[in-house]
């Protein structure tokens, strides 16, 4: 059993919404505040872009795309400049070569996004933000032309429907499209869902989970390890302190919801898998 009473006291004092801790059948801890309920949707922030690196794994074992094959073979106005050698791993590993920002209100629809210039070499940097992903986005529609299905559509139908996961809102852009790196809303229950769903399909979603050189600890939407936590773990994280952390080797999950610009996973962590009273 984690040790939750000091991690949830750590979160409390950081604006807890929803604390949930559990295995792949059980509820083990559940705590709620601020006005949150079991029922009532949360705002995930970027931790929408776990979602992607999943999605791209079965879109990839269904043939419509390889994720180490340079997307300018579908992005036609990539074959000729810097961005020929951009890979969809790239995109989903912040890799790409794209600067800083489109996060929050600022997320670029794609038109905007695949005019965007590169601030450095493919490969050669991790830079956060939003851009890669509506690059990304961009990629997967045309990838999908032929049968016309939306890159929200496909994840819908392969991974959250099949996990269980219900999407309770999701934010729409200026051209109609829904944002790949946030703007999702769901309850704690189709969070921990889709955390149930990654633990029990670990070894198919395997190089989501596989870092970069440029930064060894950020997989294809997913956040790993830190050195003070066990090796397998990793997690989702947005804006505020919402978090989905899973640790394969001690079956175990968290769902943690909350409004803090103080909150840290590490320092959550530390908590939580410390040696009890």
């Amino acid at each position: 059993m984690p040790n939750v009473e000091p991690a949830a006291a750590y979160a409390r004092e950081r604006g807890l919404h929803a604390l949930v801790v559990a295995d792949r059948e059980r509820i083990l801890y559940e705590e709620y505040a601020g006005g949150y309920s079991v029922e009532r949707p949360h705002a995930l922030y970027s931790g929408t872009k776990s979602f992607w690196g999943t999605a791209a794994i079965e879109a990839a074992r269904e043939g419509l795309f390889a994720l180490d094959d340079p997307v300018a073979g579908t992005l036609t106005e990539f074959r000729n400049d810097e961005r020929a050698s951009i890979t969809p791993r790239m995109l989903l590993q912040l890799t790409a070569g794209y600067g800083f920002g489109g996060l929050g209100s600022a997320v670029p629809t794609y038109e905007k996004a695949l005019a965007t210039p590169l601030k450095s070499t493919p490969g050669s940097r991790f830079t956060y933000g939003g851009v890669p992903l509506q690059v990304f986005g961009a990629y997967f529609v045309r990838a999908c032309s032929a049968s016309g299905t939306t890159p929200h559509e496909f994840l819908t139908a392969n991974v959250l429907q099949p996990a269980g996961v219900s999407i309770a809102s999701w934010r729409t852009l200026s051209d109609g499209t829904h944002p790949l790196p946030t703007g999702v809303q769901l309850t704690a229950s189709s969070w921990l869902a889709y955390g149930r769903w990654m633990l029990r399909h670990c070894d198919r979603y395997a190089d989501t989970f596989a870092g970069s050189v440029a930064n060894p600890r950020y997989g294809l939407g997913w956040w790993l390890a830190f050195t003070s936590t066990p090796r397998d773990l990793f997690y989702a994280s947005g804006s505020g302190g919402q978090a989905l952390y899973v640790i394969p080797s001690l079956d175990l999950l968290v769902v943690h919801f909350s409004n803090s610009s103080s909150y840290k996973h590490e320092a959550f962590l530390k908590r939580l898998l410390s040696e009890g009273p």
